[in-house]
């Protein structure tokens, strides 16, 4: 007899009776999941589209390895490995279609991957079902093409969990175990602190279980991951105490701070949300959040019944840990952070809708069937439209910003030079500057430092509307580009007569 939390793992069989069918079954099954993922890479090149310019952060990640402009201040919190992800693009080359169709096509194929991990604990129906829920959010194909570190951890989580969940199976597995390293060093890679949300319980399980193996496993891909950002942690600031101080100091303060509201005002398409005082979204757009983890549940539920209670709880509380930090730690809000919850939650939430139109022998239930079908067509509409309008926002902010660097080169700020004050980071790059701060949390100079900066390259000073122009800019020539007042250092004019 067994008891306690091995209990948990005697339903969990590495195959099911359907793959004991042969390759012809599993060639089936792999088509339908490379479909899935073929969908989505193509869903990103269409309804995102490989023109859309780099955003804030995706600034700052690509300057660490691009050539188009200096390296932009890299906070505490960030992780390089995005960075390394597009190096081998962004290394050579300033076009960003070509970023946006590597991107598009390297998350399509991990995706696949992903998946597969979950081959014998979900039938491919199911598999493909997750997979497609997760791929048509709007945040998902939102953020598959941009240079952001979210849905690599998700991407990494599906993996990890998976694999765990196959190690825990009777029998060697051991490309699992790989499987299991691979994806929290994926995750570890992306972002260190959310890896170890996300790898929470399964830390307490495998002990728990007495698997040792896995849990080397575990930890050695976390480990691994995370080695250069600690590493650069004891470099640059001193310690990991000392940097993850600093994060929580450039995210506002970590704490208890409940930001469930903020997330579901931020579902409307608000890529970052702070402060986050805007109205509630249309309850229509609300409907998908809260059905889904009433819908994990109910996965969890059937599973239960069925006897393979381990296959949803597992990443079901993964997604729990997942998702604390940012409803409850956080005081703002990006949709894109719970991205590896989601991805969790879809497995069960799939599992769910195939036992509302399906009955236990397998006969579908017509009623069940179209009312199903109904929700999720209603569903797509709703991602679509909230992907399309975040498409036009954030294009014409981008767009913005390349006429304002437009605008200063002709008034002589060309590279080298040095742009501070409002919006300086992305802008900066776009007109192939570096970037400064005197303060706030990316601050890396001083006004002095400025000054003496001016007597050498161009200098600009960018003021936002409503903003006041900093004591040192305002002797400055004053220019407008746009709605954004531009105080350019004398140097410049020097720049522009040659």
């Amino acid at each position: 007899m067994v008891y306690g939390v091995d209990a948990l793992f005697t339903g969990v069989r590495r195959r099911e009776p359907r793959a004991l069918a042969g390759p012809a079954w599993q060639a089936r099954d792999d088509a339908l999941l490379a479909a899935v993922a073929g969908a989505f890479t193509l869903a990103q090149l269409l309804l995102v589209g490989p023109g859309l310019g780099l955003g804030w952060d995706e600034t700052v990640y690509v300057s660490q390895v691009g050539a188009q402009a200096p390296a932009s201040s890299f906070s505490a919190p960030r992780a390089r490995g995005v960075s390394l992800l597009v190096a081998p693009v962004a290394s050579w080359s300033t076009s960003t279609a070509l970023l946006r169709v590597y991107l598009a096509l390297l998350s399509g194929l991990v995706l696949y991957l992903a998946l597969r991990q979950w081959r014998g604990l979900f039938p491919a129906r199911v598999l493909a079902g997750a997979g497609a829920l997760f791929a048509t959010l709007w945040v998902t194909l939102f953020y598959g093409p941009q240079v952001m570190p979210n849905l690599w951890v998700a991407l990494g989580a599906l993996i990890c969990v998976g694999c765990f969940l196959r190690a825990c199976a009777d029998g060697p597995d051991r490309a699992a175990l790989w499987g299991v390293g691979a994806g929290a060093a994926l995750m570890a890679w992306m972002r260190p602190t959310d890896a170890v949300w996300v790898a929470a319980p399964l830390l307490l399980l495998a002990p728990a279980t007495r698997r040792l193996r896995l849990l080397a496993a575990l930890v050695a891909g976390l480990a691994a991951g995370a080695a250069e950002w600690v590493i650069e942690a004891y470099v640059r600031y001193g310690g990991l105490a000392e940097r993850l101080s600093e994060g929580s100091r450039v995210q506002g303060g970590l704490g208890w701070h409940v930001a469930v509201a903020d997330q579901m005002r931020s579902l409307v398409g608000r890529t970052l949300c702070r402060p986050c005082t805007a109205p509630m979204p249309h309850p229509v757009v609300l409907l998908w959040w809260f059905a889904l983890p009433l819908l994990a549940a109910l996965g969890l539920v059937v599973a239960v019944r069925a006897g393979r209670t381990a296959r949803p709880l597992v990443p079901l509380a993964c997604a729990v840990t997942a998702a604390f930090p940012y409803l409850f730690l956080i005081g703002y809000a990006a949709p894109r952070f719970l991205l590896p919850a989601y991805a969790l939650l879809a497995l069960p939430v799939a599992d769910a809708l195939l036992h509302l139109v399906r009955g236990p022998d397998g006969r579908r239930r017509p009623v069940a069937a179209v009312l199903v079908a109904c929700a999720l067509a209603g569903h797509l509409g709703v991602q679509y439209a909230v992907l399309h309008r975040t498409v036009e926002r954030t294009t014409a902010d981008r767009v913005t910003w390349t006429r304002t660097a437009t605008g200063l080169h002709r008034l002589g700020v060309r590279p080298p030079c040095l742009l501070v004050g409002d919006q300086a980071i992305p802008v900066a790059y776009y007109a192939g500057c570096a970037s400064a701060a005197t303060r706030g949390p990316d601050t890396t100079t001083t006004e002095a430092g400025i000054r003496a900066t001016a007597d050498r390259i161009p200098v600009a000073h960018l003021t936002g509307p409503g903003h006041p122009t900093p004591a040192y800019a305002r002797t400055w020539d004053d220019h407008r580009i746009g709605e954004v007042s531009v105080q350019v250092a004398p140097t410049a004019r020097r720049s522009a007569a040659r």
